[in-house]
């Protein structure tokens, strides 16, 4: 075989995180020859910097937080002796290598050819990856590059006094004092694990609440939970000045009174979001650009493919409504191997995405806030359900709620408004627009909601199906009977 020939493929993907990896398989699986070009490690930031090391430490959060409960609220007189960070860190790495190894061998059962290596677009359908020379996709490019974090200007992180989410879990053992700025998702399970392992934590969000794209109930019962855990919360505070120390960081933050506080911690952790990868790609010459957001937006959202036809986009460098999270991206994935392979494959519906945040107490939505619904222009009705409400809330005890949000009958139009919490007469309700929970484990509890969403089912619906008692999920269930006007514990 020629190089000519071993260098022209029907996809070419170039970025081997979720994304990435995701539409190379099903391409594969659907007979397309794939080249898969990656510069790093296969899996990306997901897998090697951020979901999965993150959910690993989390997990071994739980775990003390779980001695603690144990020993204070139900008299088991246990202890946490002392922490063993290298075998904390090597059982973490292990399920990272594991799941890498993994992602691997599928790549290479499903025939795709993995090539290291930078890449970058010399035209609409060719493409230099660096050591390997030019190659030529038939049917088209995939552009999976991913991100990096977002760092504020003139804010150098050094791996060690100030840290991003890519390099956190990966500084040299753990600091006794953390100042987490953002309280998004991520700023958010980063303050909850520290916290868990003993740092004292300061938790600062411009924002007026935290997880400003959430539901704002979810952000009110999320920072009760955190501040009941000992995390200061500072909501609407700007970092406005910092001062590197030699054992720390002294931060100065401005409150939403004006006041000017000077904070002291070893570790700074920056989470104020993650900015798309696109340098070195070279998308001129492909004839794209990236917007002034650095995302590279497509021109057909139902087949994200780009104003250069035969490129796709997907992952990070997707601007809204794709929301920068590893399932939605594979969905992406699925959607543009079947689009590249001639078949009919439905868009993907961001209403639809869960959203999960995995700190204690966790979070997890689909479908509209009830802000957004306001903005919608219908009628909306609202039920609201505490889950200290239930038995198994009573035995968690960490507090939380579940919230629906449904459109009135005979609303019309497109998804929905105003709304009041007093549940009064809520027999009559159209399709769920929204669920929102905070709580323990309420990360496993989304997926009812999920397809209760995506599929348009009503109150009525849900409440004709019996939930498990005693269980965390039958307070889903009690919220949808009283909107359904058949509620036992709510009226």
């Amino acid at each position: 075989m020629s190089e000519t020939d071993a260098n022209t493929t029907d996809v070419l993907v170039i970025g081997g995180g979720t994304g990435g990896y995701s539409t190379a398989l099903r391409a594969a699986s659907l007979g397309l020859r794939v080249v898969l070009a990656e510069r790093d490690l296969i899996g990306g930031t997901c897998l090697h910097r951020g979901c999965i090391p993150s959910k690993a430490m989390l997990h071994a959060a739980e775990l003390v937080d779980g001695i603690a409960e144990a020993r204070e609220r139900w008299g088991v007189k246990a202890t946490v002796d002392s922490l063993d960070w290298p075998a904390l860190v090597a059982t973490r790495d292990g399920i990272v290598e594991r799941n890498h190894q993994g992602v691997a061998g599928h790549l290479r059962t499903a025939g795709v050819r993995v090539v290291k290596g930078t890449a970058r677009l010399t035209g609409p359908r060719t493409v230099r990856i660096e050591g390997a020379g030019e190659f030529t996709a038939r049917r088209g490019i995939v552009l999976a590059t991913g991100s990096r974090p977002r760092l504020l200007p003139g804010l150098a992180a050094d791996g060690q006094r100030v840290v991003t989410s890519d390099d956190a879990l990966f500084a040299a053992g753990l600091p006794a004092s953390v100042l987490v700025l953002g309280g998004g998702a991520i700023g958010v399970e980063y303050a909850s694990f520290h916290r868990s392992m003993g740092a004292e934590v300061t938790l600062v969000e411009a924002a007026g609440r935290l997880l400003p794209l959430e539901d704002e109930d979810v952000g009110r019962h999320l920072a009760r939970g955190l501040k009941k855990r000992g995390i200061t919360v500072r909501t609407g505070s700007t970092l406005t000045g910092t001062e590197l120390l030699a054992d720390g960081v002294r931060a100065t933050v401005r409150t939403p009174k004006g006041e000017e506080l000077v904070i002291g911690a070893e570790r700074l952790l920056v989470a104020v979001g993650r900015a798309p990868v696109t340098d070195g790609l070279d998308l001129a010459a492909a004839g794209l650009a990236a917007d002034e957001r650095g995302f590279v937006a497509p021109a057909d959202w139902s087949r994200l493919e780009t104003s250069v036809p035969g490129i796709h986009v997907v992952g990070d460098l997707l601007p809204p409504p794709s929301l920068g999270l590893a399932h939605a991206s594979f969905a992406e994935g699925l959607l543009v191997a079947e689009t590249l392979a001639g078949l009919p494959s439905r868009a993907v519906d961001y209403a639809t995405v869960p959203r999960v945040t995995y700190s204690s107490p966790q979070t997890a939505s689909v479908g509209l806030t009830e802000a957004e619904a306001r903005a919608r222009g219908l009628d909306i009705k609202v039920n609201t359900m505490p889950l200290a409400a239930t038995a198994k809330g009573m035995v968690h005890g960490q507090g939380g709620m579940v919230k629906v949000i449904a459109a009135a009958v005979g609303a019309g139009g497109d998804w929905g408004l105003p709304c009041s919490n007093v549940v009064e007469s809520l027999g009559n309700t159209g399709a769920v627009l929204g669920v929102h929970l905070v709580g323990p484990q309420v990360s496993e509890m989304i997926a009812e909601s999920q397809l209760i969403v995506g599929w348009d089912a009503e109150p009525a619906d849900v409440a004709q199906h019996i939930h498990a008692h005693p269980t965390l999920s039958e307070a889903v269930g009690e919220t949808f009977m009283t909107l359904a006007g058949r509620g036992l514990h709510q009226h």
